[in-house]
């Protein structure tokens, strides 16, 4: 994967651009970076364009905002593609980068062919989790580093966690960048997001969903109830597998999206 930066509000974000074709832009989620899909972007650009941005806080890209919306960070991936003349996208998010890539295609749905929600969801936080993103925050304010070697494991399966030490070293390593600042400010972000199944109603492009029936962070069962929503939707649920379904699943997921994004151009031509 080679990495470039770009500035958004005068702030340095990382990307990396590699292939050719039909372009397909992922997005990470909370306390990942880029690096997450050296795999996924190295077997997808052999046939299509793969853009991966960083969203702000997280590796090298600054922070741009003290609540990071997740409009606030659509915007910022639009004006990326912009700039680089690119007007036709299959958009995929993992956990919070699914979040962006709704309020993506809220906002921006003429540059849509097809929308990915990779261990993601359209709901908004519901009270009990809005005090539990609260809850949260107060401890990184404590105790960054102890909340990073602890929600990290949480988000693979009991079953994978030893299997996948390794990668979760990896994460961990790589969530040291982030600072408190920057986890509080996604944190508010994800808190203030709001619902977005009429999105899912209305939108006329393709929609991928993928969930693992071990994933603690979002239901298999909600998204499967979502998933019936669009008109159009295809979905994948993986057994023996948390939230982290790119590693813990990955021939499965690759597979997957591989397919997803040649359905998305096949029915939008």
């Amino acid at each position: 994967m080679k990495i470039a930066s770009t500035s958004y509000k005068e702030k340095k974000i990382r990307f990396s651009d590699e292939g050719k074709g039909n372009v397909i832009v992922l997005l990470h989620g909370f306390i990942e970076r880029i690096e997450i899909w050296n795999d996924l972007s190295e077997e997808l650009s052999q046939n299509n364009r793969v853009i991966c941005i960083e969203l702000p806080g997280h590796g090298e890209s600054e922070v741009i905002a003290p609540t990071q919306t997740m409009e606030l960070m659509a915007e910022m991936v639009h004006e990326i593609l912009e700039n680089m003349g690119i007007a036709e996208v299959v958009m995929i998010g993992h956990s919070m980068g699914g979040y962006v890539a709704l309020s993506f295609a809220e906002k921006y749905p003429i540059m849509l062919k097809g929308l990915g929600l990779f261990h993601s969801q359209a709901l908004e936080d519901r009270l009990e989790a809005k005090v539990g993103r609260e809850r949260t925050i107060e401890i990184i304010k404590l105790n960054r580093e102890g909340f990073i070697f602890n929600f990290i494991p949480e988000l693979f399966a009991t079953c994978n966690r030893e299997k996948f030490s390794k990668e979760i070293e990896f994460l961990k390593e790589g969530a040291q960048t982030l600072t408190a600042e920057a986890l509080i400010a996604c944190l508010q972000g994800m808190k203030e997001r709001t619902d977005k199944l009429d999105l899912l109603m209305e939108i006329d492009v393709p929609v991928m969903f993928i969930a693992g029936k071990e994933d603690s962070r979002v239901s298999m069962t909600s998204l499967m109830a979502q998933s019936v929503i669009p008109k159009h939707s295809e979905i994948l649920i993986l057994g023996d597998c948390g939230h982290m379904g790119y590693i813990e699943k990955k021939a499965e997921t690759t597979n997957f999206i591989r397919q997803f994004v040649k359905n998305a151009h096949t029915l939008n031509k």
